[in-house]
């Protein structure tokens, strides 16, 4: 019977269990171990319900267009419980100058496609409108193939530094946590790096690929009328439904909860893993579903050249505070899901989401939850900050920004310390070498977040991909 130790029990983690168990379930002889330092299995996925609010800590939801997350959720028996952000009401903003500007209409993820609303909006300069004109036109131009540019470099050089400021750059440290300074265009933003090459203008690359999925939809739906799909996808009950669908599923006696790995070995072509409680158990393969610094400190002694690699790889950490309110408390706050902040402006926050707006079940009709976000790249230190001084920041820049003077009704913080891996630029390279190097050590698969995507939908896959290998490497 092959035996495999799953280290780390966040999303990827039990991906990966879940997968080992259908295939367990389906005749398979295998056993496995989730081995987790947390008193809980589920990582950054928390959900609590706070004063009849359903409060998300980590991620409140994923990419729609990552449709094998969905998938995922289906195959737990959850599909009834899927649900697509509010998106007839999705506005968000940019602070400008300490005022609130919406993103304008025509505006995919930073590239201009529509010309009337970036005509007219306050977003940006005249002279910045004129420099995304001229963008439509640029040509396909030949680049040195081993240059990582990160993405501020490339979205400068399409669109000029306003953009990197104003769009870029916020929008990179709302999702990644994160600075366009620092983070590989490659990376991040792998599709714009090919319709540069194939197109030259971002503009114009943009509008194809917009065109194409609207041909696709449009054969594929004949002539019925198919609604477009919400940006964000979550469950009914919250994030937290995926750990708890996942978790009874479980072999029993699978997870170990509690308790830390502290060292790895091998020994006869067995890998020997050691739990801070307990003996060393002797398993055939191991999937490490750990951050990458913390798989590469255990991996030391198996691959100096691999542990150092993993540990190259940077994190960020940040702070999740939700503010519950009084509905007639939020009459000042604009419509729309929420506002991003540039670091020019200089605030504590530098994104809030209106949750009661983006998913509106999640609070009673007459309360408003408001999720700030704080730290991210370059601002480690904001993790040590008493929670006096968090809260008590966090409510002056909403009431100089958006005009809340109440007293919330209740206040969450919750802190997640290098939670999410940096893309820096040489990241896809040193993921090469990461895999080169993992591939000439038996028995031996990562999952995570730290590779080829920060997403739930990625993690899952990721853990999946994990899982798969070992099967199939049991079939060969």
């Amino acid at each position: 019977m092959k035996r495999i130790a799953i280290i780390g029990g966040g999303t990827s983690g039990l991906s990966a269990a879940i997968t080992l168990e259908r295939a367990r379930a389906g005749g398979a002889e295998l056993d496995y171990a989730v081995f987790e330092e947390a008193p809980r299995l589920g990582g950054v996925l928390v959900t609590e319900r706070i004063d009849d609010c359903l409060v998300e800590a980590g991620p409140d939801s994923f990419l729609t267009e990552k449709s094998w997350g969905s998938d995922f959720v289906r195959a737990l028996g959850l599909g009834d419980q899927l649900i697509g952000s509010n998106d007839s009401d999705r506005i968000t903003y940019i602070l400008v100058h300490g005022r609130l500007v919406p993103i304008p209409d025509g505006l995919m993820f930073m590239v201009p496609t529509k010309i009337a609303p970036i005509l007219s909006t306050p977003l940006f300069s005249w002279r910045a409108k004129l420099r995304f004109a001229r963008e439509y036109f640029q040509e396909p131009i030949s680049r040195d193939g081993d240059r990582d540019e990160t993405v501020a470099e490339m979205v400068e050089r399409h669109f000029g530094p306003e953009m990197v400021e104003r769009l870029a750059d916020p929008l990179l440290a709302g999702v990644y946590g994160g600075s366009a300074a620092d983070l590989s265009a490659a990376a991040v933003l792998p599709r714009f790096v090919e319709m540069e090459r194939r197109y030259g203008s971002l503009s114009r690359g943009m509008l194809q690929a917009r065109k194409q999925r609207e041909k696709v939809a449009k054969a594929g739906q004949g002539s019925a009328r198919v609604a477009p799909r919400p940006l964000f996808t979550s469950l009914q009950g919250g994030m937290q439904q995926l750990v708890d669908a996942i978790v009874p599923q479980l072999a029993s006696g699978a997870a170990r909860t509690g308790n830390r790995v502290v060292a790895v070995g091998r020994s006869r072509g067995k890998w020997m893993v050691a739990p801070e409680q307990g003996s060393p158990e002797e398993f055939d393969a191991v999937i490490m579903a750990l951050p990458a610094n913390a798989a590469g400190r255990l991996l030391q002694k198996i691959s100096e050249p691999l542990s150092e690699e993993l540990q190259r790889i940077p994190y960020s950490s940040s702070i999740v505070v939700v503010c519950g309110y009084d509905k007639r408390d939020l009459a000042s706050v604009p419509p729309g899901f929420g506002f991003l902040v540039p670091r020019s402006e200089r605030r504590r926050i530098l994104a809030c989401t209106f949750v009661h707006v983006k998913f509106p079940h999640r609070a009673p009709p007459d309360r408003g939850l408001v999720r700030c976000f704080i730290g991210g790249w370059g601002n480690e230190a904001a993790l040590s900050l008493p929670d006096g001084e968090i809260l008590a920041a966090v409510r002056k820049d909403l009431r100089e920004i958006v005009g809340i003077t109440a007293i919330p009704r209740f206040a969450r913080l919750y802190r997640w310390r290098n939670a999410m891996a940096q893309y820096v630029r040489g990241h896809l390279a040193r993921v090469r070498r990461i895999e080169e190097l993992r591939a000439i050590i038996p028995g031996l698969q990562l999952a995570g977040n730290a590779y080829r995507g920060i997403g739930v939908p990625d993690c899952i896959a990721s853990g999946q991909a994990a899982a798969k290998a070992l099967l199939d490497d049991g079939k060969s």
